[in-house]
């Protein structure tokens, strides 16, 4: 999860000739599944240029390697794929050709041997709502000569900056290459001009490619946008199956496990993930205030603390919520003694389970009411271990986890799981973190048993910003425990706040629906 601010979305039109194509739209449509997002399939070609005589497996490789750079090209307009790092290479789709690459600044030069391979990328995608009526984009990739002239790269196509720099260096030019820029244009004009200068030169236009071509540095391509099946009427979480058929038939269990946003580690309260953590729980129980806190785990007293030898009792987590946010403090509290119980009482609760309950009565098709327990489980501080990731999606209804990413490779990457960690009832998983459509989607419905049927997915398209976070993950949950078992589309308005590119998947085989089957809470 990168912290910055949400990007600004980009009209890409016209790089070079032939490559342009973009400004027609296609049909609108209403996705009930996205306040800012549209559901699309994306399609763009690439070509990479191999010894004559490259395995399938080389081939596939570079391919793949060139396919990558179109994540950096994508995330800078606002747009991602579904399949992780852009790896959906199709190798069927493969057009070989065997060339011959002629130095064309070498009078006479003999050329050299080599395979042309065209290949195809397809793949799902969301756009924002603003570029949903574009049949196109005219991007580009990453050429095979930036590997010797990455400087080139880095100057024109990314932001040029130190934090870049050093993502390039860790092997991340992929991430950070941005096509869309004015200087990324005119390199692309430039390469291209020079290219077309080379090319006059070959003696045999039909077999030969000129070695500039084959080394150029920014390839241009056309990212095509098609029309997907997405739901156009609203979708409900499998209600029937969170209130009464999940974990435990008598309660509903959710997780909320909150990941640390320093860089480096710091004390809880100096750290913005722990104030957003607070705020959820603050914005939840506005609407919710009978939620009472049964347990601790490991176990500690956060009703006393002593700072400064002075003895506090009688908190409450109100009182941490009071204090957290609204700088409000308990009767009694000296001003001097104001952070040191705030931070003593943050360490009781940095990556402590705990545990917080609600009753009510649950009456299904005006049935008899029955008891029924709405619980939550949450846990702030969580960072690259993924042992708390874990034990929240094996043993929950709905697990919410908000904080990095780690570019797809932290707790969550979906090689820390097998089918064997989920459970085999229905779940509803909201990954409020950057770029999470990409890191998480298609891998974690692979995953799950059950596939779509068994777990409906809400993710983020692009990089988000932490602030306001928690008041989203607060009004989600309180939205979906209130009894009144709202669509998709409100809950993703109740969230709307952090909303960057959010979509729900695996809604569109749900077949709960408020008409057929009555769930309502009663006194």
């Amino acid at each position: 999860m990168r912290l910055s601010p949400l990007l600004s979305v980009l009209t890409v039109v016209g790089i070079l000739a032939g490559c342009t194509g973009d400004a027609s739209e296609a049909e609108g449509e209403e996705d009930l599944t996205s306040l800012t997002a549209r559901q699309r399939v994306l399609t763009f070609e690439g070509v990479v240029y191999v010894p004559k005589n490259a395995s399938d497996r080389t081939i596939e490789e570079a391919a793949k390697a060139q396919a990558r750079t179109a994540f950096g090209a994508l995330l800078h307009s606002e747009v991602s794929v579904q399949s992780r790092e852009v790896q959906a290479v199709d190798t069927a789709s493969f057009r070989k050709r065997e060339v011959k690459v002629v130095d064309t600044d070498v009078e006479g030069d003999a050329g050299r041997d080599m395979l042309e391979v065209r290949y195809k990328y397809k793949d799902n995608a969301v756009v924002p709502v603003a570029l949903s009526r574009h049949t196109g984009l005219s991007l580009a990739l990453v050429g095979p000569g930036a590997e010797r002239n990455v400087e080139d790269v880095i100057t024109s196509c990314t932001k040029n900056d130190a934090e870049t720099r050093k993502d390039v260096r860790d092997g991340f030019l992929w991430y950070v290459f941005d096509a869309g820029l004015s200087t990324c244009r005119r390199l692309m004009e430039r390469e291209g001009r020079a290219i077309d200068a080379a090319n006059r030169k070959l003696s045999d236009r039909r077999n030969m490619v000129s070695k500039l071509a084959t080394e150029r540095l920014v390839l241009p391509t056309t990212m095509e946008l098609a029309r997907a099946a997405t739901a156009t009427h609203a979708t409900y979480p499998e209600y029937d199956k969170l209130f009464g058929g999940g974990i435990d038939p008598n309660a509903l269990n959710v997780s909320i496990i909150v990941g640390r946003v320093e860089h480096h580690h710091v004390e809880a309260t100096k750290d913005l993930g722990y104030y957003e953590y607070i705020l959820g729980f603050d914005t939840l129980f506005k609407e919710h205030p009978e939620f009472e806190l049964t347990n601790i785990e490991p176990q500690e007293n956060i009703t006393v603390a002593t700072v400064n030898d002075k003895r506090y009792d009688g908190l409450t987590f109100q009182n941490i919520q009071d204090w957290t946010i609204r700088d409000k403090w308990p009767d009694g509290v000296r001003v001097a003694d104001r952070r040191g119980l705030s931070v003593a009482i943050a360490k009781k609760l940095d990556n402590h389970w705990l545990t917080f309950e609600k009753r009510v009565k649950l009456s299904k098709n005006d049935g008899s009411p029955r008891d029924f327990t709405l619980r939550l489980h949450a846990l702030f501080g969580a960072e690259e271990d993924p042992t708390p990731h874990k034990r929240a999606i094996k043993t929950t209804d709905v697990f919410l986890y908000s904080g990095h990413s780690y570019i797809g490779y932290g707790p969550l990457d979906p090689s820390n799981f097998r089918a064997s960690s989920f459970p085999d009832s229905y779940q509803l998983f909201f990954f409020n973190s950057c770029v999470s459509y990409n890191y998480y989607e298609k891998d974690f419905f692979n995953l799950k048993p059950g596939g779509s049927k068994g777990v409906d997915i809400i993710t983020n398209g692009i990089e988000v910003i932490i602030n306001d976070g928690g008041i989203a993950n607060g009004r989600f949950l309180a939205r979906l425990m209130d009894g009144s078992m709202p669509s998709y589309q409100k809950l993703l308005e109740a969230a709307s706040m952090s909303d960057a590119l959010r979509v729900v998947d695996g809604e569109v085989d749900n077949r709960y629906h408020p008409d057929r089957t009555k769930l309502r809470f009663v006194r």
